[in-house]
């Protein structure tokens, strides 16, 4: 477990205030928000690489406040990883083992089985600067927990990837989590990755907690304007009557849109998704009509590197996100007609 308690600090223009949370044994949380929040200089206070004018950090019931960083059992990867360019992937690994006088057998033994648990056992003779962003991360973890440390802290781990390694990375690191049962604390600004990855959810704004909870709790329940903001509070909709439609799916009757849902059962009396899996076109896309509907923008809002756009479909008004860059090139504006099309399986149902 680890308690921070009453953290407080200063960087130049950035403060740190009151930062207080717990995060269970062999949970997986994640801290998320935007840049500049202070979300690796929490982070940087766990592992001891910051000094703070006031508060604690406690792990597993000690005050290790001032504690130096190679004895609280955390391993770290940073950002950018951090590998030794003039070592090799194996050296890179037993890199720490090295200096605590880890006997060369059991330095060979915790090789063979990081690198079978992270499938990197066929470059472990390479030079780390002919590695690709993938590897360099499973080579970073291997480091990171070769040490058998209690806690691994990951600084926006996949920031440096491509969306398709990206994704399929994510699916290895939580099942190593578990299979390792380690007390990961992770963070990013990407709101898939919290998704996907996280036990709980700490949002943090300009240094300061704003909500710590349940995935669902955080995304549908926001605490304050500034984690609805962030998150971007989910469309509600309100069902006046449902459809039964067979294998498995079932047509709801909203304010004016007909929505097919992957669902069997009872009734449905609301359906949910968030902004980023509301699509908007603003030209008729191709394909089925399963869930497309036509409306007219209401508002356009930009946000960090998106748009914010509310569109009037029927009796909704539907937020929708769209990156910058794409929004620009579509040219709308407020008044225009648009399309749009619901992710079937991002819709999310209550009874």
């Amino acid at each position: 477990m680890i308690e921070i308690k009453d953290l407080s600090l200063r960087l130049g223009d950035f403060a740190l205030k009151d930062v207080t949370v717990n995060i269970e044994g062999g949970e997986y949380f994640v801290i998320l928000g935007p840049t500049g929040a202070g979300k690796t200089v929490i982070l940087e206070c766990i592992a001891g690489l910051q000094r703070f004018r006031r508060g604690e950090i406690w792990i597993g019931g000690r005050n290790v406040t001032a504690v130096p960083p190679e004895e609280r059992g955390i391993g770290y990867v940073p950002q950018d990883y951090a590998l030794f360019p003039f070592l090799n992937v194996t050296d890179n690994i037993t890199f720490g083992l090295q200096g605590r006088g880890c006997p060369d057998g059991e330095q060979d033994k915790r090789v063979r089985r990081l690198s079978d648990l992270l499938g990197i056992g066929h470059i472990l003779d390479r030079d780390v600067l002919t590695l690709s962003g993938g590897e360099k991360q499973r080579v970073a973890l291997a480091r990171a927990l070769a040490a058998s440390p209690r806690i691994l802290l990951l600084d926006e781990p996949f920031s440096n990837l491509d969306i398709s390694t990206s994704k399929y990375l994510r699916l290895e690191l939580r099942q190593l989590h578990d299979e390792l049962d380690i007390t990961t604390v992770h963070i990013t600004h990407n709101l898939v990755e919290a998704e996907e990855m996280a036990d709980r959810i700490c949002i943090v704004n300009r240094g300061k907690i704003e909500q710590v909870g349940a995935l669902k709790d955080v995304f549908f329940s926001p605490g304050n304007e500034a984690v609805s903001d962030f998150v971007g509070k989910p469309n509600i909709l309100t069902c006046d009557a449902c459809n039964p439609l067979g294998h498995g799916l079932m047509e709801a009757s909203c304010g004016g849109m007909s929505v097919i849902l992957p669902h069997e059962g009872n009734d449905v009396t609301k359906i949910s998704i968030f902004p980023r899996y509301v699509f908007v076109y603003a030209t008729k896309p191709p394909g089925p009509e399963l869930n497309r509907f036509r409306g007219t923008v209401k508002s356009i809002r930009p946000f960090y590197s998106l748009v914010r756009t509310e569109v009037q479909v029927g009796d909704n008004l539907l937020l929708c996100e769209v990156r910058r860059e794409r929004f620009e090139d579509m040219g709308i504006r407020i008044g225009q007609e648009v399309y749009l099309i619901l992710k079937l399986k991002k819709l999310r149902v209550y009874h």
